[in-house]
């Protein structure tokens, strides 16, 4: 239980600290810290993940970040397709479940690494998908920007159901690539759209039978204390050095899952 407590606030502090994070990594902490076979691990990390970005979108909303227009559409579309990933996930093996896990970790490295060193206004910003009109500081909606929400939504859900994993690995990066919302609006937005999609695929997997244990029950709790704790430091905690770091700690976790797995 001390190690399902302590993985939870870790978990929950990087979710907070980068609103993507700790969801990725949720699952590997459950099957390598405690040993869980992953089929159990999933559903657990997916509650975790879900409450504590539904702590973290509760703030942003009240500090006026989140986008809730935008969230509310990629939420519907991943709503969709979180059923058709937990379907697929049922019909896939524990092992090629962990190498479709390390392959998503080690994307997620990738991409972090790449983007350290970038700044927020880096890349032209009349390239985007979603632009802020700037008379109203709303985004202009196109038909080219509500599908581009759309697909991220869906893609979020499909993973969330898939993986157990919240989405915002994708949606953090992606959002930040296609429209010039500013990080701290992406990531309140994001953590939004992670609860409420989240929500969905954990109903269909309790409806599926899926319990929680009692270490999951204090992984989840401390990753809502995590979740605050995270939401505090994110101010003060430089953004790069965050990234070098959690690049590093994705790659060591597929590393070792693949062994794990495989070996």
């Amino acid at each position: 239980m001390i190690e399902a407590l302590v993985f939870g606030v870790l978990i929950g502090m990087l979710l907070g600290l980068t609103g993507a994070g700790g969801g990725v990594l949720a699952v590997p902490a459950l099957v390598l810290g405690l040993g869980w076979p992953i089929t159990q691990a999933a559903p657990v990390a997916l509650m975790a993940v879900g409450s504590a970005a539904a702590l973290g979108a509760i703030d942003g909303l009240r500090k006026g970040l989140v986008r809730y227009r935008a969230a509310l559409l990629m939420a519907a579309l991943g709503a969709m397709m979180a059923p058709w990933g937990l379907y697929v996930a049922h019909r896939l093996s524990s092992a090629t479940l962990a190498t479709l896990f390390s392959v998503v970790l080690v994307v997620v490295a990738v991409r972090m690494i790449k983007a350290n060193g970038s700044t927020e206004e880096s890349g032209g910003w009349q390239q985007k998908n979603c632009m802020l009109d700037p008379a109203t500081g709303r985004l202009h909606w196109t038909r080219k920007c509500a599908a581009t929400l759309a697909i991220l939504g869906a893609c979020c859900g499909f993973l969330s159901g898939l993986l157990g994993v919240g989405g915002g690995f994708l949606l953090v990066p992606a959002f930040r690539q296609l429209t010039d919302i500013r990080v701290h609006g992406v990531v309140a937005t994001s953590l939004m759209v992670v609860a409420l999609v989240s929500t969905v695929a954990i109903v269909g997997a309790l409806r599926t039978g899926v319990s929680i244990p009692a270490a999951g029950g204090g992984f989840i709790a401390a990753c809502l204390v995590g979740m605050l704790c995270g939401r505090l430091l994110a101010p003060w905690v430089p953004a790069q050095a965050l990234q070098r770091l959690f690049a590093g700690v994705c790659l060591t976790v597929a590393t070792y899952l693949l062994v794990h797995t495989w070996g």
